[in-house]
């Protein structure tokens, strides 16, 4: 089991930012992640800073701890021109990068490069351009010579991306998704499988009714490796916390959030490491925001909490 962290971007890299992601290797994470948004929610009025600048300068400020996005999408990004970043971000970090990828949703990265009135993605279009991204990105970062591809939304003239991808064969991919389709292209192109649960629970589920979710997902994630003859073991599996009942400020009870304690964390990580979890996400707290928690208490969770699950 192992144990990371998402630094939101939201903290100017000389007046604390870089602090914070020191701070995250210091406490033995195995990854730091950032979000790939424009904006974000309640954050949508503050200082927001871009996701791959910050991995760089992060990747030059730490030695060993991994780096990624949780998660990029194609709202905004094309896959050339990610692929070209993604690569440099690769070397200048010597290997150390996972890119988290989704089909993306709704709200300002969705509305933001549109004219005031153009229609959003349905629901059926996003599903199809996240498979026709991920496909060519995939190409892109494993093929540096030469990539030409014409799609319906997506398209290469021989692309170059030399000298490709510090790691081999490439940096690796993990696909967040829930739905079949997405699925299929993480046990298709990824190297691990993203959740966040259920986001219909998060306001009036249980946790019990939230594992019994992520559970399902998980056994539809078999289902989907074995489509692609594929062993679903050979799949990192990541829960992104924070987004299931437990974590819910307006309801869940005063004093029983997961990163109060060591053992909070443990209780609640446990259910997930027997789905066989190797991966959970904790954000780095942040005051006065929905990611409010106890500092001491995640310092501890950080350095104490994998190995108990590990046990």
């Amino acid at each position: 089991m192992r144990l990371s962290t998402v630094i939101l971007p939201t903290t100017p890299w000389h007046h604390g930012g870089r602090d914070k992601w020191q701070r995250a290797e210091e406490l033995g994470f195995h990854a730091a992640y950032t979000y790939d948004h424009l904006a974000w929610r309640t954050f949508r009025d503050g200082p927001w800073f871009g996701a791959i600048p910050t991995l760089t300068a992060a990747a030059t400020a730490t030695s060993t701890l991994r780096l990624g996005t949780l998660v990029t999408s194609p709202n905004f990004r094309h896959p050339v021109t990610l692929a070209k970043e993604l690569i440099s971000l690769d070397d200048i970090s010597g290997g150390r990068i996972t890119l988290g990828i989704g089909a993306g949703g709704n709200g300002f990265d969705a509305t933001t490069l549109k004219k005031p009135g153009e229609e959003q993605w349905t629901p059926k279009e996003r599903a199809d351009r996240f498979a026709e991204f991920v496909a060519l990105l995939d190409r892109l970062l494993s093929e540096p010579t030469e990539v030409t591809d014409e799609g319906t939304f997506y398209s290469a003239t021989e692309a170059r991306n030399l000298p490709g991808c510090a790691q081999s064969p490439r940096l690796p991919l993990a696909v967040a998704a829930t739905g079949p389709r997405g699925l299929r292209l993480a046990a298709r192109h990824g190297q691990a499988w993203v959740t966040t649960g259920d986001p219909k629970l998060y306001e009036a589920g249980t946790p019990e009714q939230s594992v019994e979710a992520v559970a399902a997902q998980v056994a539809k994630l078999g289902k989907a490796c074995a489509e692609q003859g594929r062993d679903v073991a050979e799949l990192d599996k990541i829960l992104l916390t924070g987004f299931t009942p437990e974590f819910n400020p307006d309801t869940h009870a005063a004093g029983a959030h997961p990163l109060r304690s060591v053992d909070a964390f443990v209780e609640f990580a446990r259910p997930y490491a027997a789905l066989g979890f190797t991966e959970l996400v904790i954000h780095m707290p942040i005051a006065d925001s929905v990611f409010a928690a106890d500092e001491q208490g995640y310092e501890q969770i950080a350095k104490e909490a994998a190995a108990r699950l590990s046990s």
